[in-house]
């Protein structure tokens, strides 16, 4: 939750009624949500429509100051303190941050502190210390002689609420300072926050629990630490990271980036993302740079603090009633909001799993709209607790897929008779069969008419078209529909979704490489597709051509450029590589790393199905690296099912290529080593790196583990790199990639060595 101070025009006039009225809604409202959100730990709304309440009372307050009276939240740090605990008094003020939500924004601050900082020291150019903004609940712990004697939460900013015997719970904390040195008493502020990693596996195990799980990282580590039994609190996987200090007098320090190495050495839990620059551009690059891996870090951040480096600069430029002059937090646009869930629907996919998704309404988070967003299966939705008509929690983060978190709960209460539960269908809404699980120890129920399900057909054309299998781009979502008659709903109910007429062109993904033998067909295919009036939808829906023009008496149909794309993209994929063909066949289990592993193992599908066909197959597969007992399962029973064969026989008789060339004279010296590539390299794609790794003997993981023998790090590496210097994983840049797979790993760990050596 976060302020923002803005700057409207200035006016000495009393405000009109209205505008009086639209203040003191806003206030009541604002300190409504304060309660909710700082006392309760269980917001109303989102961070970001609170950010838009209250920059509306700084606009109307900035207007006409009569306003900003003393009781006003624009003067106010934080929430109230509860009276479930003790009050304590900190020996110095804890502040706010002023928020901003835009570059242009930030420079302008920037340029600001930069100016007043050069005019009260001329002779010193302010350093900026960046630091990631924790997304969790702040803390003040104060030691005497080096001994932890209270934790206080920030509560108004003079008060906080006493949590000391629940930090004592928290491992990060030390009880007692290590090394020597410090003061007889100081403050130390942080962020208690559960990393991204447990706050997933901790929801993992109320669900399988069937609890509800927590709604987010932030909420939950602001409720655990105020638990009034400390033993609940520490049944959650609570941390903190330190990033500043409050009464410090005796440390002896000229910057706030000194603290951090000297508290650091005391044992305490300083933030690993940190770094002091000395450029308005470098802060700029700072936020770019963890905007792009901010999902890769230990926790979840909403935005970056910067902060003038220098501590004499910082107490020169003083606070304003509210927030330091001398720091700022640049947001990033939300990823959690909160709207309304209209429906629960299923839609079934290319291996019969019939998932729940919600039908939203439409809400801007993380820079797209979204209307739909998964939820898994029905267990999890009667873990999670929503029902329909609830005010939802979403959460996209990033290029994840939208999720609802759980429902707001506060906002249940009297409106209970328009809420409804959901009920998982007993049959495929697309073909009709019975739904049920494929065995008796599968939560996820599933369609078993795999042959002639419309959906599924649908879901699989269009996965082998996409980028993991044979990468045939004009083949999307769209073309697949319109090739298999797809879903069949009401175009009026799937907001201009492309939805097929008729009765599809093709039956079986066997015939997709026939398609130019079918141009008849392919010309009467037309698509329901929405009017369109000055760039915007009518909601009247109209049969229109997809894969050719419209024809006339004297001028035949003729295929359009993306039909004529298709046909070339479907004649290049007859010649991808074996992994790609095995992926495209949509087994149960086998993705890239599973392909790519048979692949390379036999060579060709003839090899392969000699194998799957002979006995003892189950027990031979499970042996290959990155295939195991239950994908080995998966191959055997797919290929045992006729119609199954015929989509391989279909096309191998197209012309689709079955057999890799593989070059005898690689040596296979990288038998047995996992070797993860992160980041972006010049001469390798992700796909080929993983490919020269598999053909040497290697197996190419996604994660660091102490099993790691080597790293790759490209640009943009990431926590990976972190976490494989802190493991002390040899690091390879291309250059040392190459020797590895040249000269093999002893002469790739001599230069991981010298790389280390160079950069210490």
């Amino acid at each position: 939750m976060s302020e923002n101070a803005v700057a409207p025009t200035e006016t000495s006039s009393a405000p009109p009624e209205d505008v009086r009225a639209a203040h003191d809604a806003l206030v009541e409202q604002i300190r409504q949500h304060r309660e909710a959100y700082y006392q309760q730990d269980a917001p109303l709304i989102s961070d970001a429509e609170y950010d838009a309440l209250f920059r509306e009372l700084q606009r109307i307050e900035g207007q006409y100051p009569i306003l900003a009276g003393q009781d006003s939240p624009t003067q106010e740090v934080g929430g109230e303190v509860s009276a479930a605990f003790a009050p304590v008094t900190h020996a110095s003020r804890m502040y706010s941050l002023e928020d901003v939500f835009s570059m242009p924004e930030l420079d302008a601050w920037l340029e600001r502190a930069e100016a007043n900082a050069l005019r009260l020291r001329p002779e010193r150019k302010p350093a900026w210390l960046c630091e990631v903004k924790i997304d969790g609940l702040a803390l003040n712990l104060t030691y005497r002689d080096g001994k932890l004697v209270r934790a206080a939460t920030r509560g108004d900013g003079t008060t906080g609420e006493d949590v000391t015997h629940n930090a004592l719970t928290i491992a990060d904390i030390p009880q007692q300072l290590s090394g020597s040195g410090w003061p007889h008493e100081f403050e130390v502020r942080g962020e208690v926050f559960i990393a991204t990693q447990d706050f997933n596996a901790y929801n993992e195990s109320l669900i399988e629990q069937g609890k509800a799980p927590l709604a987010n990282p932030r909420n939950a580590a602001a409720g655990s630490l105020r638990q009034k039994d400390p033993a609940q609190t520490a049944k959650r996987p609570l941390r903190m990271f330190v990033h500043g200090v409050g009464r410090n007098a005796g440390l002896g320090i000229a910057n706030q980036s000194e603290s951090y190495e000297l508290m650091a050495r005391w044992g305490l839990p300083v933030s690993p993302y940190s770094q002091v620059v000395s450029s308005l551009a470098e802060v700029d690059e700072f936020i770019a740079e963890h905007g792009r891996k901010r999902h890769e870090l230990v926790h979840d951040i909403d935005g970056i603090v910067v902060k003038v480096d220098d501590l004499a600069t910082q107490e020169q430029l003083g606070y304003t009633s509210r927030v330091p002059r001398w720091a700022v937090a640049y947001k990033y646009p939300p990823e959690e909001v909160h709207t309304k869930l209209l429906d629960i629907a299923v839609q079934v996919g290319r291996t019969g799993r019939v998932t729940p998704f919600g039908v939203m309404e439409p809400v801007l988070v993380a820079g797209s709209t979204v209307a739909r967003a998964t939820l898994h299966n029905q267990e999890v939705v009667k873990a999670k607790n929503v029902k329909i008509g609830d005010t939802v929690i979403l959460r996209k983060a990033g290029d994840v897929i939208p999720e609802i978190v759980g429902p707001v709960l506060a906002l249940r209460e009297g409106n209970e008779e328009n809420l409804r539960d959901f009920v998982m269908p007993t049959h495929c809404p697309s073909c009709g069969e019975p739904l049920a699980p494929a065995k008796e120890s599968d939560v996820d129920i599933r369609c078993l008419n795999a042959q002639s399900c419309p959906a599924q057909l649908t879901e699989r054309v269009a996965y082998l078209g996409s980028r993991s299998a044979l990468d045939i781009e004009a083949l999307g979502y769209e073309a697949a529909a319109a090739l298999t008659s797809g879903p069949g709903q009401d175009p009026a109910t799937q907001g201009g979704m492309v939805i097929p007429a008729g009765e599809g062109v093709i039956s079986n993904e066997a015939e997709i490489f026939g398609l130019k033998d079918r141009l008849d067909e392919l010309a009467q295919v037309r698509v329901w597709r929405e009017k369109r009036s000055k760039g915007e939808g009518t909601g009247v829906f109209e049969l229109v051509p997809y894969f050719f023009t419209r024809g006339t008496k004297a001028k035949p149909p003729a295929p359009t450029k993306m039909t004529l794309k298709l046909f070339d993209e479907l004649e290049k994929a007859k010649d991808q590589p074996l992994w790609r063909v095995l992926v495209a066949l949509s087994i149960r289990h086998v993705g890239p790393n599973a392909s790519r592993a048979l692949a390379t193992r036999y060579g060709s599908m003839d090899e392969l199905l000699k194998v799957v066909d002979a006995p003892g197959a189950r027990e031979e597969l499970a042996q290959i690296d990155s295939v195991g007992a239950i994908i080995a399962e998966a191959v055997v029973d797919w290929f045992a099912v006729p119609w199954h064969r015929n989509i391989v026989t279909a096309w191998q008789q197209a012309g689709v290529k079955m057999r890799d060339e593989l070059d005898q004279s690689i040596v296979k010296h990288l038998q047995g080593l996992a070797i993860v590539v992160t980041g972006t390299l010049e001469e390798f794609s992700r796909d080929t790196a993983k490919e020269a790794i598999i053909v040497r003997g290697g197996k190419a993981t996604g994660s660091v583990s102490k099993k790691t023998d080597f790293l790759v790090a490209g640009q943009a590496a990431g926590s990976k790199l972190d976490k494989a210097q802190s493991l002390g994983v040899p690091v390879l840049d291309e250059a040392g990639f190459k020797v590895l797979l040249e000269q093999g790993p002893d002469a790739a760990r001599e230069v991981a060595q010298q790389g280390a050596e160079g950069g210490a």
